[in-house]
This record gives C-alpha cells, structure tokens and sequence, in this order.
C-alpha cells in the first residue's frame, strides 16, 4: 500500500510537472520608437510641466516557458531617448512671468539625451501564434548620459526672479553631474502575433529613478534629483526561432 501511495503521487508529480510548465525557446528581435514625457524630482521643489522627447531602439526578446496561461519572457532595449524637464515659470498668481527685457513670458527647459538599458520580466496572456496578448513588463533599467541642450528665451542675468514664485534657479545654470542613471520601469500593453506579420506591440511605461543627476550630499545644493518618465511606444519584432507553432 505504502509503495502505491508513492509510485501513485509521484505518477501526480510528473503530471502536473507536464501541465504546468510547457518549454519554449522563442527568439524574437526588432525596433522600437515613441514618445517620452519626463519630469526631475527636485528637493527643493521647483515648479515643473512635462518635457516632451522622443525614444527608439532595439528589442530583443527570449520567451522560455508557459507557466499555466502565463507566456513568461526576458525583454530586452537598448534606447536612444530625450528627457529631462521644462520649467512651469509662474507668479503668485499663477500667470507667466514676463521678461522685463524681451517682454515675453520666461521660458525654460533642459534636455539630457540617454542610452536608455530596460530588462524586463515580460509576463504575457493570451494568444501565442496569432491573436492578442496582453502582457505586463518589470524590471530594472540603466541609462548611459550621451549629451544635454538647454532651450530659453531669456539671459540668465536679466531673469524676472522678483515676480517668480518660485526663487529656485540653481539648476538652470548646472550641468548635469551622474552620468550614470538607474530604477525601476513598470509596463503594460498588447501584443498582435501573426505567423506571416510577425509581432506588433503597443506598450505605456512608467520609470521612477534611484538615482539622482546632481549630488546629493549634505554641502549639494539638491536632496533628489531623480529622473521620472512616462513612455508611450510601439514595437515591431519578427521570429528568429520558434519552438510553438500552434495554441
């Protein structure tokens, strides 16, 4: 009796084993393009809109297994994007300031241009060989500084700082000091498969970075400077190898 019991839960065992995990070895790779709205997390506050830039790159993805329903994945990028911040200049009574040199409303922003690394646990549902998925993506990523440009309309000695409710301006002058950024991104979209097409992906993606681009210590001027974006992007990727040709 006591042998059955074990030959009968390790017959359960392998059953399960068989239903639970499906084996994959799909490798997909393509391009990647959209757009970037980002904003700095600057202690002291300053007064911030969105700065719109653009992304695009490369993807790689390795689908390794079905898990139940769930398509599990590593999903690679390496990107070119533009962030950084612009600058909402405003009185006490929330109207633009204006310049009294140029007579136009003070405008600034600060672009810094990224080698952008996401590597991601990509989670999927859905329909394998054609139809819809819908996946979520985790995982760190690490971005390469390559260059910053500074767009105003005023000379930084003739700034109307008196009518500004916000006097914080050290960092329109700084350049940008950690040439290294790092966090966490957090995704989420739909993919269309098609054996023929290949595979078309719609995603929107939030990055909070750990780190800061100026110093942090007790003599810096910023307590945090960390880099916060909102991606919006498509991918197109075609199959180099699969292992599942049909559901």
């Amino acid at each position: 009796m006591k042998r059955l019991l074990t030959m009968l839960l390790g017959v359960i065992a392998l059953s399960a084993q068989a239903q639970v995990g499906s084996h994959r070895s799909d490798f997909q790779v393509g391009v990647n393009g959209g757009m970037v709205l980002s904003d700095v997390g600057f202690t002291p506050k300053v007064n911030l809109k969105m700065h719109n830039g653009i992304t695009g790159g490369i993807t790689i993805k390795y689908t390794s297994e079905k898990y139940f329903s769930t398509i599990c994945s590593i999903l690679g990028e390496v990107n070119y994007a533009q962030v950084g911040w612009e600058e909402d200049i405003i009185d006490h009574e929330r109207k633009a300031v204006i310049n009294e040199t140029t007579g136009q409303a003070e405008k600034y922003s600060r672009t810094l241009n990224y080698i952008q690394v996401p590597i991601f646990a990509h989670l999927a549902w859905g329909k394998e060989a054609k139809g819809l998925q819908f996946f979520v993506n985790l995982g760190p990523q690490f971005g390469f500084f390559i260059s910053e440009s500074t767009e105003k309309n005023y000379d930084f000695d003739k700034r109307n700082l008196n009518a500004r409710s916000n006097q914080i301006i050290a960092q329109e002058t700084m350049a940008l000091e950690n040439k290294f950024d790092y966090g966490i991104a957090l995704g989420a979209g739909i993919e269309y498969a098609h054996p023929k097409l290949g595979h078309m992906l719609l995603e929107g993606r939030y990055y909070y970075g750990l780190g800061n681009i100026y110093g942090n210590s007790k003599r810096d001027y910023f307590a945090k400077s960390n880099l916060g974006n909102i991606v919006i992007k498509a991918a197109y990727l075609f199959d180099i190898s699969r292992t599942k040709k049909k559901e």
